[in-house]
């Protein structure tokens, strides 16, 4: 009997041990993360959902009322600018950048010596600092010691113009500049993914009589599609969020022509000291970015290779 009971008592503490190794020790290895998750994420976005709901200057007490900063939003002629700045921006970079990164991986796809050299040097824009680019660029397309200043002293004029300082081209030269910067690093992420499709797939291509437009079209694509489409909407998530490029070259100018919802947000928030309304606008940012998830995950859901 005294057996029995010891051998029963043994599984009992068996069971125990499995149970704490299975459920318990888990939890203890992801708790120092999830604890600093909680710290700087969940906690300051509860009190984000909470200050949208309040007349707040970041200083002091803060008076609740409601929706009415998302009543003014709507009626904000300024907010609904650069949101509209900001759709241009999605547009313009899951076009070019996309486009660019395709031909030159595809190009580098087949370059068996040197291929390394040309990745590296157009790699190398992505790891310069935003902050050095900025400057470099802000230099290079200035009417007076840029690009168009040496040009126009050799005869060549036309590019002796602020294109910073335009409201017709301030938006479209940041793009361009924050482009320069970053399509290097599509390319050498559809770069990894080409290289991965079997070879075999474009020797039949070729037994089958399909030219290069024809491979590209049939078989790489679809074999990048996985990081094509992930890519896109991570593109697109961050053209709501962009920022550094737009504040360090032109802050929204001039006459708001490049002011975007983070600029803006950024303004109302320190300039204006208007804490709660800029918690508004994050939320509404918040709010698009995971409308451009949920589109995919929907897309994901319906079947598609995603």
């Amino acid at each position: 009997m005294t057996v029995k009971v010891l051998s029963l008592s043994s599984k009992r503490a068996t069971s125990r041990r499995k149970w704490f190794s299975k459920v318990v020790t888990p939890w203890l290895f992801i708790l120092p993360i999830l604890a600093l998750y909680l710290t700087v994420v969940i906690g300051p976005s509860l009190a984000a959902v909470y200050y949208s709901m309040t007349d707040w200057s970041g200083i002091g007490k803060a008076e609740f009322i409601g929706l009415k900063n998302f009543q003014e939003i709507l009626r904000d002629a300024n907010y609904l600018k650069a949101l509209l700045n900001n759709l241009r921006w999605l547009a313009i970079f899951v076009t070019a950048p996309f486009a660019l990164a395709l031909i030159a991986a595809s190009m580098l796809r087949g370059v068996k010596k040197g291929g390394m050299v040309f990745r590296t040097l157009l790699f190398i824009p992505y790891i310069i600092p935003g902050v050095v680019a900025a400057s470099i660029w802000r230099n290079l397309v200035s009417p007076r010691v840029g690009i168009g200043s040496v040009l126009a002293s050799w005869g060549i004029p036309g590019l002796d113009f602020a294109f910073l300082g335009s409201t017709k081209t301030a938006l479209y030269t940041i793009a361009f500049i924050d482009n320069w910067h970053f399509w290097g690093y599509l390319m050498v992420l559809f770069l990894a993914a080409m290289q991965a499709i079997p070879s075999d797939l474009y020797d039949a291509a070729k037994v089958d009589g399909a030219n290069r437009w024809q491979e590209f079209r049939h078989v790489t694509i679809p074999g990048i599609r996985p990081t094509l489409v992930f890519m896109l909407m991570m593109v697109a998530v961050w053209s709501f969020l962009t920022f550094d490029y737009i504040w360090i070259l032109t802050q929204g100018g001039p006459a708001r022509s490049s002011e975007v919802l983070s600029t803006y947000l950024y303004k109302q928030a320190f300039n204006r000291f208007e804490a709660g309304y800029a918690s508004a606008i994050g939320l509404t940012m918040s709010l698009f970015a995971g409308m451009v998830i949920g589109i995919f995950v929907w897309l994901r859901r319906r079947g598609w290779d995603i």
